[in-house]
């Protein structure tokens, strides 16, 4: 008897649907896209019309043969995502399964529940082309820059590199940020606040302007040891605080990272997880709507929890025109849920994504505010005292939130206070904040750049392809002054404070540098903010039926290919920024600072000359466009003869990609928080014994085939420098004999060998 094949695209969300669904329907997953663009080669018809040569991919085969078998004797019903990576699938899998799009029934919803499957089974449509255009067009666009742009790199500046037309803006700009940084000069002023008493109680309070120099600061305090404080007015007003609308995709991203430490690829893997086992609506989405169903049940809660008085119902306009096609924002599927089992992190995302919701459908919450000004006798300046108090807590009883009550004792104008201090203190003026994951997400989100679906997958890119590195910044100490008024004498005190602290930021690596400054220069519209943000336009459009994708690949595409040609003529010296910083004063050999293999470097002579260049590492700390001739010199200096090991050994100082080191025969040893021009021999000699001894422990027997048997930090091991293989835990690693170990490293599996981009330092 003949059923319905319901296609969904992950195993999980197909055994939560199969829970719904009678014994008429059978529930089976792609495993996400069946059919893509080979990874090797371009496959790409540019001649006729930019058609794409998809392949079924060789892990599908044995998922496509399964479903073409199903799919001849039952009622097929595709039922991927509602975005258009979704509609994708499922237009790839009427190809894969020879079953014709035009007839086809596809369901659509954005809750894996009971009633939404159902729904959705009584009101099929057919795959929506438009937006599979959308979907094929970025696919497209994408392999071309990469498949272009991204040898270009290799040529130019270095192997293994990679551009993309979302994560090369990216890049930008966080190297962008950094330089501003870099280049930033802080001002500092003096912030002025006071302690007054009336009565018993304590009025804090700052004054109403800034001043510049210690000095200035000092007279102005002399003149306020003989000042007198009245209360010259008091202004009480009423305020309120709303809530924020329900969460989209990006909101959700940064949230989860503010309050939760998540960062964006674990909250969209939590958050997946939790929409496939039904609990929260599809978690791809630019919409902050809620559905007149959810509206309904989210009232009937806060008037059954709270009461009337806390419930008023909204719905936020989606600041996205274009918003993707998931309809919701994300929302419980069942709000009067409010605990789930299941990991801790899902506990905490979940309960993130249900006060928000709750919260946006409950009333502004109430606050006072007061500002005392306080007059200064024969100043003009003022102090201002400021308080407010929490009147009704509306939704924030849901939320939480800083309620902010400071409370300002009762006293009325013309009431006298009492100084007890004023303190003057030093502050300096913050250079831009770094991007952390979850800014940057906001940033790319302010200037239209990519999409719900596109801001993790960018991040994890340009992290593992070392761009960009996520980092905690140790700060500086630095003096500030502060000046008291306690007494009728003003005391100045220096102080220390930590300047530039910074933790999980987003930093460029030296490569981010020279690539961005590449493409800026020679690939303009790749990176610049706007035409990428144009690009998302132009998806939107066709997603919408008013562009044809393949006259919009063409437009890009007479623009861009002219910009690679143009760019085989640039030398890989210009490419990788070489800047002369002067001469050598023995062999008058210029000296560059410039971009090689392995990151930054120095170079003495042309590669053109007869005499073969002399290259030396970057001083630590130092850019490009910085380091000085002084600088440079000493690094040529290196390799160092430090002297000699006990038993007459020389001992070399230098730097490498790893930092500096000291080269004994071939044994190298790390010497991290020592200067290789400096590092005495003693040091040296110290460092190399540690190394010698921690070796010897390492080291538990050696064959004569060259087998060695060794202490890692997992426990001993065999290895042959190819293949490592375990030692069993009840076995002593000190007996095993050659013919053993030749045993254990057959029965091993051969070590991982796919391609790294190596650290640049």
């Amino acid at each position: 008897m003949s059923k319905n094949l319901v296609i969904v695209e992950s195993p999980a969300k197909a055994k939560t649907i199969e829970g719904f669904l009678g014994p008429d329907y059978i529930v089976k997953s792609s495993f996400g896209h069946i059919r893509d663009l080979p990874k090797k080669g371009l496959n790409i018809d540019i001649e006729n019309g930019f058609t794409p040569k998809y392949e079924i991919s060789s892990d599908k085969k044995n998922i496509v043969r399964e479903l073409k078998k199903l799919s001849k004797d039952n009622k097929v019903i595709l039922a991927s995502d509602e975005d258009r990576e979704g509609e994708a699938i499922a237009w790839h899998l009427t190809q894969a399964l020879n079953i014709d799009p035009a007839s086809t029934n596809r369901i659509v919803f954005h809750e894996i529940t009971k009633q939404a499957i159902n729904e959705a089974i009584k009101n099929p449509r057919t795959i929506n082309l438009n937006l599979v255009d959308a979907q094929q067009a970025r696919r497209i666009l994408d392999r071309i820059v990469g498949y272009e742009l991204s040898p270009m790199l290799w040529k130019k500046i270095r192997t293994g590199l990679s551009a993309g037309r979302v994560q090369s803006v990216a890049v930008r700009l966080i190297v962008e940020r950094e330089r501003e940084i870099r280049n930033y000069t802080p001002s500092s002023s003096f912030k002025i606040t006071a302690l007054f008493t009336h009565k018993n109680d304590e009025i804090p309070a700052t004054l109403n302007i800034t001043i510049d120099e210690e000095s200035k600061n000092l007279e102005w305090l002399k003149k306020a040891a003989q000042a007198k404080y009245v209360v010259n007015r008091i202004t009480t007003k009423p305020g309120k605080r709303s809530p924020s609308a329900p969460f989209t995709t990006s909101t959700l991203q940064q949230e989860a990272s503010r309050k939760l430490g998540f960062g964006v690829k674990r909250t969209m893997m939590i958050s997946q997880r939790l929409y496939e086992a039904g609990r929260i609506t599809y978690m791809r989405t630019d919409s902050t709507l809620l559905s007149s169903l959810a509206l309904k049940s989210i009232s009937e809660y806060i008037n059954s929890e709270f009461g009337a008085n806390y419930h008023h119902q909204r719905q936020f306009k989606t600041k996205n025109a274009n918003a993707q096609e998931a309809h919701e924002a994300i929302r419980p599927t069942d709000i009067s849920t409010t605990n789930i089992p299941g990991e801790d992190a899902e506990k905490k995302l979940y309960e993130l994504i249900w006060k928000r919701t709750v919260a946006s459908q409950m009333s502004d919450a109430s606050i006072e505010k007061t500002q005392i000004e306080i007059g200064i006798s024969d100043q003009s300046e003022k102090f201002i005292a400021s308080g407010a108090v929490l009147t009704f807590e509306g939704f924030m009883r849901v939320s939480g939130g800083a309620k902010d009550d400071v409370l300002l004792p009762l006293i009325e104008v013309g009431d006298t206070l009492e100084r007890k201090e004023i303190i003057a203190k030093q502050q300096y003026s913050r250079s831009p904040a770094r991007y952390s994951e979850a800014s940057l997400v906001r940033k790319l989100e302010e200037l239209g750049i990519g999409r719900p679906s596109t801001y993790a997958p960018t991040i994890s890119t340009i992290q593992s392809r070392e761009y960009v590195e996520k980092s905690d910044i140790e700060g500086v100490k630095r003096p500030i002054t502060v000046i008291s008024l306690i007494g009728q004498d003003p005391k100045v005190q220096i102080e220390e404070e930590l300047s530039g602290e910074d933790r999980n930021k987003l930093l460029p690596t030296p490569i981010a540098e020279v690539t961005t400054d590449f493409l800026t220069k020679y690939f303009p519209s790749i990176v610049n903010y706007d035409f990428t943000a144009k690009v998302e336009a132009e998806f939107d459009a066709i997603a919408l039926g008013k562009q044809k994708w393949n006259h919009m690949i063409t437009d890009f595409y007479k623009d861009f290919h002219p910009l690679i040609e143009k760019s085989e003529e640039v030398s890989r010296h210009e490419a990788s920024q070489a800047r002369k910083i002067g001469e050598d004063p023995k062999s008058k050999r210029p000296i560059y600072a410039r971009f090689g293999r392995y990151g930054l470097m120095l170079q003495m002579g042309e590669t053109s000359d007869e005499k073969k260049p002399i290259f030396a590492p970057m001083p630590e700390g130092v850019n490009i466009d910085k380091v000085t001739l002084e600088q440079a010199l000493i690094m040529f200096e290196l390799p160092r003869l430090v002297g000699k090991t006990a038993d007459g050994k020389e001992i070399l100082a230098n730097i490498g990609r790893f930092g500096p080191y000291i080269k004994i025969e071939n044994i190298t040893v790390s010497i991290k928080g020592h200067d290789p021009h400096s590092i005495s021999e003693e040091q040296a000699r110290e460092l190399y014994q540690a190394k010698l001894e921690k070796d010897a422990q390492k080291n538990i027997k050696q064959f004569p085939n060259g087998i060695k048997v060794l202490r890692g930090p997992y426990g001993p091991y065999v290895t042959d420098g190819k293949k490592n293989a375990r030692i069993a835990k009840d076995q002593d690693p000190a007996t095993i004999t050659q013919e053993e170990a030749e045993l254990l490293l057959d029965k091993a599996p051969a070590k991982n060998r796919r391609y790294r981009i190596k650290k640049t330092k």
